[in-house]
């Protein structure tokens, strides 16, 4: 983290700002209608994708709360299964969940995301050879983001998306990541 002012976002802020968010999703796509997450005042990502060795520094969703459908595009590119190499639409809750959490520790954190979307096929490899995988995973759905930032304890990240009380958080200290989703509020 630099050594510049951030804000760090409290639950109450968060809520604030969500209520102010929902506010301009009227008139958006379907995709984006249904948002329960808001945003938080900035929609940037910088992504390193641990599989392929890309990196994606991006602004995917402006102040007034407009989402960039080519940025949106290139993070479901860079959180493809590298595994078959399709990519999903990925749910803008997860993105927006990672960018949250980022933002609670500082912002400017590089994101090194070690599973975004799986194929059914990988999913299923992964099922076969470890402990912990679900079969019906949120991953497959584009609605999972699995991820470590260097520097920063996994149990702070951990932490810091407790907080936000959103979406599931597992945390996997021995792996050392943290696995966020945009389901309901629950923990692991």
């Amino acid at each position: 983290m630099s050594g510049s002012t951030h804000h760090h976002w409290t639950r109450r802020s968060f809520l604030k700002a969500s209520l102010a968010s929902a506010f301009l999703l009227v008139g958006k796509p379907a995709w984006a209608q249904d948002l329960i997450v808001p945003p938080v005042p900035e929609g940037r990502l910088a992504l390193y994708n641990t599989h392929t060795s890309e990196r994606l520094d991006i602004t995917y969703r402006d102040p007034s709360g407009q989402y960039d459908p080519d940025a949106l595009n290139a993070l479901n590119h860079l959180l493809r299964c590298h595994y078959t190499n399709r990519a999903t639409e990925m749910d803008v809750r997860v993105i927006e969940f990672v960018n949250a959490v980022d933002k609670q520790l500082g912002g400017d954190n590089e994101i090194h995301v070690i599973s975004g979307f799986r194929s059914p096929e990988y999913n299923r490899l992964l099922v076969r050879k470890r402990r912990g995988v679900a079969r019906h995973s949120l991953h497959l759905a584009g609605k999972a983001i699995d991820f470590r930032i260097p520097g920063v304890s996994p149990n702070l990240i951990k932490k810091a998306a407790l907080d936000l009380k959103y979406g599931g958080v597992g945390y996997y200290p021995r792996r050392g990541f943290v696995h966020l989703d945009s389901g309901t509020f629950r923990h692991w």
